[in-house]
């Protein structure tokens, strides 16, 4: 499995993928089929990235990978949860994401603000062989944006383990604690297992 292709065409994704991966070249759908796409319509952060990795492998006869990633917020309800990226509709920017996410807890003290960022990695191979990889990292809603680094919620999600928010880390100190980071530990493992 040296090469694989991501199922995925945000490409905020696809730079951080590319520095955690120890093993093989990861290449994106869209460089091999133009403008590819699949509608998301698991009801779970597992459903969909199988669901997009298992399309991709199909697609493209070779092993795909496929993230997907929620924020779970305890004061809503563990929301936005599977619908983080479409959190503020469909096409919404990252900026419409997080002042929905700023509006929905305003009044809301910091206790109440406690979240975690979970990611779901799925490896399918061409001839149906699907794992998955967890990873999870806990933190605190800020009350306002703060740091410039990073992608999505990165500017509101506040490190408990590294006392700021993911924007004003670098990204090799994300790296070392967040979600997707630990998930493609899990998968990194299991590739040098298999290889």
């Amino acid at each position: 499995m040296r090469d694989m292709v991501l199922a995925s065409a945000n490409k905020d994704k696809l730079k951080e993928l590319k520095k955690l991966i120890n093993h093989g070249e990861i290449v994106a759908i869209g460089d091999i089929i133009p403008g590819w796409d699949i509608e998301e319509t698991g009801l779970t952060l597992e459903a969909n990235a199988l669901l997009k990795a298992r399309a991709a492998a199909e697609a493209t006869k070779k092993t795909a990978i496929a993230d997907d990633t929620g924020l779970f917020v305890w004061a809503l309800g563990e929301a936005p949860g599977v619908y983080t990226a479409r959190y503020a509709g469909e096409k919404c920017s990252y900026l419409d994401n997080t002042k929905k996410l700023l509006n929905a807890l305003n009044g809301e003290r910091n206790s109440n603000r406690r979240a975690s960022f979970q990611t779901v990695i799925a490896l399918v191979t061409p001839d149906g062989e699907e794992h998955l990889f967890h990873g999870v990292v806990e933190g605190v809603i800020t009350e306002n944006h703060s740091g410039r680094e990073g992608f999505g919620y990165d500017p509101v999600f506040f490190s408990t383990e590294l006392n700021k928010t993911f924007a004003e880390c670098t990204i090799e100190e994300k790296n070392r604690v967040s979600h997707r980071a630990r998930a493609m530990q899990k998968l990194n493992e299991f590739l040098e297992n298999i290889s």
